[in-house]
């Protein structure tokens, strides 16, 4: 549907080429440095170039040429669509039919994973189905199958193009893996084993310091590792608190900050305590029933229960609440020249301050910025560690899952019910506008030519200045 605010806006017809070809943009930074004049109020009625209904699913559009690609789920159909970015018209869909069929978490979906593109067209994993690629005109070009995996909350890697290869990280309970398929024909180059990874979501970055040879870091359950990227062959890792599967690293010359959630003590009752409280039939483990009345733990019961018998007992809860302690916090590292577990001389800072769960922060201006639900924003000297500024955003106080975004001096920040707070990217920060997008919000915002793409749950937005 096009808008009649569109008229007001010039260049509206053609675009030239563009690129944000893949979650979070380039190499997932998040940043757009080449985009100007971005509106800091925006909205349903306002500076709309375009809008278009769309079909439900967490993906965050990618960019690449003139065309905009998402993806949806209805029913057991898997869906991938085509958009022209100049006004929004639909160019195609394809759908295809699940393979397995995975129960996911309430706060995860069929279809999270966002795309990857590049001139050859668009690819897309599916855990329902594995990873397919289209051409730009959306004739299917080849499928490589994956699956059943073993995630209680679901998969939501998405899918990265670097050079002639398409990486996905395949974290699961069981046989964790990193995979690499040949982008032209879909077969495979090199696949990783990751033992004792364990249930993940994040996406892998391309790592290239000076010297080098490119290697892939992916950020697991209970470690972070780095491979290199034409073998797979792993280089370095260093443990870290669980919790800290979703984030996005950030590669800043020859170092990489990372963020990961969790804490320093186990973040549960002893399994004693339990029994005490909630075995109603004093058998010495907990149903899925008994457990349902344990606060903030009741919805986990999938995972906890690691052979899926129906109960969990007391080598179960032990692992489990273990697995949620450890080092965690943003932290700053330079490996060097180092191979095997990275020293400690290779961390440089750590910050266990206001830490996010889900949002990948965003290093933009030379600040590093990090958004937790709440609306709790915090700042970092990405050189040092010093918090600059720790605030919260008005007005968007609830669930953040959508990753900060940074563009034209402004960090862009969506919450779950769609408040779209727009702030100074400076280490004294300040919220310049909140924008109510008048509908849930999951996907994080892609920004290329002075254009803001935003999807929500029902809704493709293009937002640009009124000219």
């Amino acid at each position: 549907m096009r808008l009649p605010c569109a008229l007001l806006l010039a260049c509206a017809v053609t675009l030239p080429a563009a690129e944000w070809s893949r979650f979070r943009g380039p190499n997932g930074s998040g940043v757009d440095v080449d985009s100007t004049g971005l509106p800091t109020e925006f909205g349903p009625s306002r500076n709309v170039v375009w809008k278009t209904d769309v079909p439900f699913g967490r993906s965050s559009p990618v960019i690449f040429g003139a065309h905009l690609y998402l993806t949806a789920s209805e029913g057991d159909r898997l869906i991938t669509l085509c958009y022209n970015i100049a006004d929004g018209k639909l160019l195609w869909r394809q759908a295809v039919e699940k393979v397995h069929k995975h129960q996911v978490f309430r706060a995860n979906d069929a279809a999270s994973p966002t795309p990857a593109v590049d001139a050859l067209g668009v690819y897309v994993f599916f855990a329902d189905l594995g990873l397919i690629a289209y051409t730009p005109e959306g004739k299917e070009r080849w499928r490589h199958p994956l699956g059943p995996f073993d995630n209680f909350y679901g998969m939501a890697s998405s899918p990265v193009v670097e050079g002639e290869i398409v990486i996905e990280q395949c974290d699961q309970d069981g046989e964790a893996f990193l995979l690499a398929v040949d982008r032209k024909s879909g077969k495979q180059r090199w696949k990783t084993a990751r033992p004792g990874v364990g249930i993940g979501w994040s996406v892998p970055v391309v790592y290239a310091p000076a010297g080098q040879e490119k290697q892939i870091v992916a950020t697991g359950w209970n470690r972070v590792d780095c491979y290199y990227l034409a073998t797979g062959e792993p280089r370095w890792w260093f443990p870290i608190g669980s919790d800290g599967a979703f984030g996005v690293p950030a590669a800043n010359g020859e170092s990489l900050i990372f963020y990961t959630t969790g804490h320093d003590q186990p973040a549960g009752d002893s399994f004693e305590t339990l029994l005490a409280r909630y075995d109603k039939n004093k058998d010495g483990k907990l149903s899925k029933e008994e457990f349902q009345a344990y606060p903030d733990w009741n919805e986990h019961f999938g995972w906890v229960d690691a052979d899926h018998d129906g109960y969990i007992e007391a080598d179960e809860w032990k692992t489990a609440i273990a697995a949620t302690a450890g080092e965690y916090g943003a932290v700053k590292v330079t490996p060097g020249a180092s191979t095997g577990q990275l020293p400690k001389s290779a961390f440089a800072w750590r910050v266990k301050s206001k830490i996010p769960l889900v949002p990948s922060p965003v290093l933009y201006n030379g600040i590093y910025f990090m958004v937790k639900e709440g609306g709790i924003v915090t700042s970092l000297d990405p050189e040092t560690g010093k918090v600059l500024k720790q605030g919260r955003a008005p007005q968007s106080l609830g669930d953040y899952f959508a990753s900060p975004v940074g563009a034209d001096g402004k960090v862009f920040l969506v919450s779950a019910e769609g408040k779209l707070t727009v702030l100074s990217a400076k280490g004294e920060w300040e919220v310049l506008a909140v924008n109510d997008l008048n509908d849930e919000a999951y996907a994080t915002p892609a920004i290329i030519h002075s254009r803001i793409y935003m999807r929500t749950r029902a809704a493709l937005y293009c937002f640009a200045m009124s000219r």
